[in-house]
């Protein structure tokens, strides 16, 4: 599931276990240095482009997900 991805990435980029897929990235300590790592962790890790509008449009990892998703992104098994 794309989610569980987005939050594994999410987790590890802000050195933090208790991210909730309805946290929001700014309130967790997000910012433009972590959003640029978290848009390279998603080529990599999920093979999909995320513009930086839509990091900022979609806060959550479930709003970001959905997003991903509609792009048709499947994650790696």
């Amino acid at each position: 599931m794309i989610a569980d991805s987005v939050r594994a990435i999410w987790c590890r980029e802000l050195q933090r276990d208790d991210i909730s897929v309805d946290d929001d990235f700014f309130t967790l300590g997000g910012q433009s240095l972590i959003m640029v790592k978290i848009q390279g962790a998603f080529i990599e890790e999920l093979d999909v482009e995320v513009p930086m509008d839509q990091m900022f449009l979609n806060p959550t990892v479930a709003s970001i997900s959905e997003y991903i998703e509609s792009l048709g992104a499947v994650t790696a098994p």
